[in-house]
């Protein structure tokens, strides 16, 4: 659901310290993820590192919908049949998942997973699908019927068919928890990059925030701001690199699950805060939503802030992110 490219870490160049950097590149979650990790020697940050490697194929290893043995796996294969009782970590991370459908009234679904894939984005589409098979596409999705037990930690799609996927939470959390493991662990500086899904803390080795550069997507190669973080998280997604144009009106990748139907509108939305998985479950949304329904969601959660992008250019960004600030 994200594009990884808007944002561009910006690694500035170090002074000599008793603190070492290291960075560590490796496939995960189906993504990459890029681990950079500070420590006081080079042995703890690479020890550190295959630590966050393991936690995160941990993680995958409980939620992943396409590998057969994992509990969400076995959900989903009991769909309109029976609940399945899952880890309290995976219950709560479905509970959280489904906070924010009710609150975007369905533009966040993780349902979207039994969606029928009939919008293609690699040039071959010519006409729009019907609208009889928009409506068909999304039948098996729903996130109001996902039933949660929390006495007894199960989990029950009542549709046969239905399937859930973590997609677009998974990474966030992932680098959530690694970082909450890392400072746990005294490792007191890092980034943890899922895919675009970032989590960082502390500071670079040379006392600098770590800082992340934004593109405009009409501009891609081109960065207009360069935004520092302060043990923070930050996402971005964007339709800017898949879409189709239809009659004049561009078509993003970013599917509305509650409809069916593309989101319209808007080119890429970065958003920060404290949290990588929330402030991915803010950017999908948001990116669904539009400008006008997704600012108003947005600012009732101070805690994050906002830079988006619509199609013809706009630039728009929260009052607590002044981007003329950090403009170049």
């Amino acid at each position: 659901m994200k594009q990884a490219f808007v944002l561009a870490l910006l690694l500035i160049s170090f002074n000599t310290t008793a603190q070492v950097l290291r960075k560590r590149t490796v496939k995960l979650m189906g993504s990459r993820f890029d681990i950079t990790l500070v420590a006081d020697d080079s042995l703890m940050a690479e020890h550190a590192i295959d630590t966050v490697i393991a936690e995160v194929t941990r993680i995958e290893n409980l939620i992943s919908d396409w590998r057969p043995d994992t509990q969400i796996s076995q959900v989903n294969k009991n769909a309109g049949i029976a609940p399945v009782k899952v880890d309290t970590e995976v219950f709560a991370l479905t509970e959280r998942a489904l906070h924010f459908s009710k609150i975007t009234n369905g533009a966040f679904d993780i349902s979207f997973a039994a969606m029928d894939r009939i919008w293609k984005f690699d040039g071959s589409m010519t006409e729009m699908p019907s609208p009889q098979a928009v409506k068909k596409s999304v039948e098996k999705v729903g996130y109001r019927y996902i039933v949660l037990d929390r006495e007894h930690s199960t989990i029950f799609l009542s549709r046969k068919g239905m399937k859930i996927g973590f997609g677009a939470l998974g990474e966030g959390y992932a680098a959530d928890r690694c970082r909450d493991m890392m400072l746990a662990r005294g490792i007191k500086a890092g980034i943890v990059n899922g895919s675009g899904d970032m989590s960082t803390w502390g500071k670079q080795p040379n006392g600098r925030d770590w800082s992340v550069g934004i593109t405009n997507p009409l501009h891609k190669d081109t960065v207009f701001a360069i935004v520092p973080l302060r043990q923070s998280a930050v996402v971005t997604s964007g339709s800017y690199e898949k879409f189709v144009v239809f009659n004049g009106k561009r078509y993003a990748h970013i599917i509305n699950p509650s409809t069916g139907y593309p989101a319209t509108g808007v080119s890429s939305v970065t958003v920060f805060g404290p949290s990588a998985e929330t402030a991915n479950g803010f950017s999908t949304s948001l990116m669904v939503l539009g400008k006008e329904a997704g600012l108003k969601l947005i600012k009732n959660y101070p805690q994050y802030s906002y830079i988006m992008i619509t199609d013809d250019g706009q630039i728009f960004s929260s009052r607590n992110l002044d981007i003329k600030k950090y403009s170049l």
